[in-house]
């Protein structure tokens, strides 16, 4: 089982305590939830998580052995803040792009991936005609392209119409399924109750746990 434990996590910028002594556990085939309006840290929190930004207390622990200041999170696949794409390139040559870097080009695996977020792999147009949706469905073949066992979805429903909602969140279950840790930043309250096996609530710097 994997794990990733955030202990008395804390952030500044300057005077402000964007976070304060955030403490989660998180544990595989679980989906946890953070909700809170904009502002209050979620993306902060998200992006110390990951490794993008360093920490001004606490640590974070990844199967018992504690992240060194500045290393980045392993085995993760990330949406913060919208993902970036080759705008004038198709998305399967987007996804072929980013698998090659560290993987022999497999058509077939990157056509089912596409094809799991709802989007069509032999489709010619160019990703900068794509829709906030396809976009958004875009991000989250990104995010699961090298089958990670954590998954930081920051907004991931953003833009997606009444059926990309649906499909992402059988998606996401499927996932869980698969015993993945996934962590999600929402702020459609259906979705947490839908989705979550605990949610959280980022208020004034804090973590609330709401069930």
């Amino acid at each position: 089982m994997k794990t990733v434990v955030i202990s008395h996590l804390e952030k500044r910028f300057g005077e402000q305590r964007v976070l304060q002594d955030i403490n989660l556990s998180m544990n595989s085939g679980r989906i946890y939830g953070i909700a809170g309006y904009n502002g209050s840290g979620k993306s902060v929190l998200f992006k110390c998580l990951c490794g993008f930004l360093i920490p001004d207390g606490g640590n974070i622990y990844v199967d018992g052995k504690s992240m060194k200041k500045g290393e980045m999170l392993k085995d993760a696949g990330i949406i913060i803040e919208g993902p970036a794409y080759l705008k004038g390139e198709t998305a399967y040559k987007n996804l072929s792009f980013l698998y090659q870097i560290r993987n022999k080009i497999d058509k077939e695996y990157l056509f089912q991936i596409i094809r799991k977020v709802g989007l069509d792999p032999e489709s010619r147009k160019k990703v900068g005609k794509f829709s906030l949706g396809m976009k958004q469905r875009l991000g989250i073949a990104q995010a699961i392209i090298e089958n990670p066992s954590i998954l930081i979805l920051d907004e991931p429903m953003n833009g997606l119409d009444k059926n990309g909602v649906e499909d992402m969140r059988k998606l996401f279950l499927e996932l869980k399924e698969q015993e993945k840790i996934i962590l999600i930043a929402s702020h459609n309250k259906y979705d947490m109750e839908l989705l979550c096996d605990e949610c959280y609530e980022l208020e004034n710097g804090r973590l609330n746990k709401k069930w």
